[in-house]
């Protein structure tokens, strides 16, 4: 008998599902629903577009509606609104936007893949505002875009400094914008411990970035060109860019009544079923166990969505494929600097009351005599007792994102943190040393197990000095001068 699979929503993880389903399955019925226009985009382009770094939308455009109808015979449905799922009869009901005409669909199974929404507080003078922007989608992107082309605006200020933030202040200072980056919290880019986003910190400011940090928004006036901080501090600007950070996008699931998590994330199992074993959920919307500890998590990335719309188009025809959790391996640019990490940081240990040694190192990109090497600071984090790998972060200018992604197979493959030293990595002067920077890891993760050193975290340092420990310090005197702790001598 003929399947008939019904898709909620398109990018990464529904898209990915639907033509997955189409290799399993010549002859199913494949229907996908998408409340907008696009039905798979780059959103990780989308602050590029707007700085002018990608210059033509249609890059944008990964598949179009056409594309995919032509390609794979699936039955594509753009500005159709699924406004409710109903579990009992098997049939969802849709709104087509274009003719305002209300339906329901059969199916044997469904996969929900309606992602995540920016977060929208309800901040005092907002819906006056007609300024303030929000980045998810193309046609908000347009928006931006319109805005910037119509009213060249001088300023801006955006609020959240996560991803889609930083990304945001890069591009709009490439368009001759003057941007100021209000944080809530003490740093920006929470994925990366403290000590490291103090390199991002300084890197912003250097780029002429007005970064206010331990500070929110309390309540815009003049229609947004005003914004009062929680401080009472006031601040003039031509436009607004909210990005705080998502949520999952879950009302049809929470109407559904199928289990959501904590985070509001639908709760689903190893082969990414929810608690209605006909329907599938993938991406941003779903809570699922993460890799390294199986807690719940909720990981609003492209790469997890498009393996979960892979995964789940293969188990709506029994092949026993299972989602084995995401690291929230990530990557980001900001202006010079390449910003990445994996699994756990610091903070998550610390929750989850879990024991770690956290390890730095401080090595070149490349060979040292090899013109252009610039200094990568990295950092792993592990149990000091099974020596399991938690989570690696690293930020500089060149080679980062290489690294990051051998300590992410590192941890899938459960290397031990000294075993990281016998890795054979390539080796030629213009991209890395001899001894790698992972290697390097590995070196002294060995020295901390042979109790050959001990290692002191900077938050230590003034417990240290209140109990007068001598501090040697044996850089070079050009490291010196850049930075010192005042009661420790040189040689």
């Amino acid at each position: 008998m003929k399947k008939k699979i019904l898709i909620i929503g398109g990018v990464a993880g529904g898209a990915s599902a639907a033509t997955r389903l189409r290799r399993n399955d010549e002859f199913a019925e494949i229907i996908l629903f998408e409340r907008g226009e696009y039905i798979s985009f780059a959103n990780c382009g989308l602050p590029y577009y707007i700085g002018g770094v990608i210059e033509n939308r249609s890059s944008l455009i990964v598949q179009s509606k056409e594309d995919i109808e032509a390609k794979f015979n699936i039955d594509v449905r753009i500005f159709s609104e699924v406004i409710s799922i109903n579990k009992d009869k098997k049939t969802i009901t849709v709104n087509n936007l274009k003719e305002n005409k209300i339906y329901e669909e059969s199916y044997d199974n469904l996969i929900i893949s309606t992602g995540a929404m920016p977060i929208k507080p309800n901040i005092e003078g907002a819906s006056d505002a007609l300024n303030i922007f929000t980045i998810r989608n193309i046609p908000d992107t347009d928006n931006i875009k319109n805005f910037i082309n119509n009213n060249k605006p001088k300023t801006a200020v955006v609020v959240g400094g996560g991803f889609i933030g930083l990304e945001m202040v890069e591009n709009l200072q490439h368009l001759g914008i003057k941007v100021t980056l209000v944080e809530m919290a003490p740093q920006v880019m929470t994925p990366i411990d403290f000590e490291l986003a103090q390199i991002i910190h300084l890197h912003l400011k250097d780029k002429g970035v007005n970064l206010i940090l331990n500070n929110g928004v309390k309540a815009f006036k003049d229609k947004g060109k005003k914004i009062i901080l929680s401080d009472g501090k006031e601040i003039s600007t031509d436009m607004v860019i909210l990005a705080i950070g998502v949520r999952p996008e879950n009302i049809l699931a929470k109407n559904a009544l199928l289990t959501l998590g904590e985070r509001g994330g639908i709760l689903v199992n190893e082969f990414l079923q929810t608690s209605d074993p006909a329907i599938y959920a993938v991406g941003d919307v779903i809570e699922t166990n993460d890799f390294l500890t199986k807690k719940l998590s909720n990981i609003p990335l492209a790469g997890p969505a498009n393996k979960q719309g892979r995964i789940a188009a293969d188990n709506i025809y029994g092949k026993g494929e299972k989602y084995i959790g995401a690291l929230g391996t990530s990557v980001a640019k900001v202006f010079d600097l390449t910003v990445a990490s994996t699994g756990y940081n610091e903070k998550i240990l610390k929750a989850l009351n879990l024991k770690y040694n956290a390890i730095h190192a401080h090595p070149l990109s490349n060979a040292g005599y090899y013109p252009g090497g610039a200094s990568i600071s990295i950092k792993l984090l592990y149990n000091p007792e099974t020596e399991e790998i938690y989570g690696a972060q690293a930020v500089g200018i060149k080679g980062v994102d290489k690294r990051i992604d051998v300590l992410a197979t590192a941890i899938y493959s459960k290397l031990k943190a000294s075993e990281l030293r016998n890795l054979e990595l390539s080796y030629a002067p213009p991209f890395s040393s001899a001894k790698d920077p992972v290697n390097m890891l590995g070196y002294v993760a060995e020295n901390i197990k042979r109790e050959l050193v001990k290692t002191f975290q900077w938050y230590e340092v003034k417990n240290l000095i209140k109990e007068k420990a001598f501090l040697l310090d044996i850089r070079e005197k050009v490291e010196r001068d850049l930075g010192t702790i005042e009661t420790s001598i040189h040689i």
